[in-house]
């Protein structure tokens, strides 16, 4: 399911029938001519109209056992927090809903490291050690992704804000549009 690195799966509605009317031969022949399943083609449609102006950007760690999807502009705003684990980690990240993110494998290779207030959860690979994504402190409903660990050919630029997480309270409060940045 999506925003669930548990990869835990909700119950998928019983299978519906649904009245195409004069658009059923141009359906049957875009799923034809894509090679996709109803399923498929359903899904595609849900992500154009649910993800408009968003790409589907995917990554994962470095031995690849972790793999995921975020939909997220191509232009990217990413913070560069100066926070004590942040900066030993080199962890810049943009943040996203947790409905845009979607673990595609490895949740049984991800452990968590927590301190102090035990809000942020620091995902990471057991095998290679790299937190690709985490769910951030200021954004619990939500995740921060690492650009660095998306593939290559979808992001066209990125800004980078820093963040004076040493004061992260004070910053916070004082951001205008962080806590915002989880909301779907």
């Amino acid at each position: 399911a999506r925003g669930s690195p548990a990869g835990v799966k909700a119950e998928a509605p019983g299978p519906t029938v649904i009245d195409l009317g004069a658009q059923s031969g141009r359906w049957a022949a875009f799923q034809e001519r894509h090679r996709l399943s109803g399923e498929e083609a359903a899904r595609l449609l849900l992500d154009v109209y649910e993800y408009r102006g968003l790409v589907k950007h995917t990554g994962g760690c470095h031995c690849g056992a972790v793999r995921f999807e975020v939909w997220a502009p191509a232009d990217l705003h990413v913070f560069n927090c100066n926070c004590s684990i942040c900066t030993k980690k080199q962890n810049r990240h943009f943040i996203v809903p947790a409905s845009r993110f979607k673990l595609l494998k490895g949740a049984d290779n991800l452990t968590t490291y927590t301190f102090n207030t035990r809000r942020a959860q620091h995902t990471f690979c057991k095998t290679c050690g790299v937190q690709s994504f985490y769910t951030p402190r200021s954004n619990p409903d939500g995740y921060g992704i690492a650009p660095h660990c998306l593939d290559d050919g979808t992001v066209q630029t990125i800004t980078t804000e820093d963040i004076n997480g040493k004061e992260w309270e004070k910053a916070i409060r004082e951001h205008k549009t962080i806590r915002d940045m989880s909301k779907p």
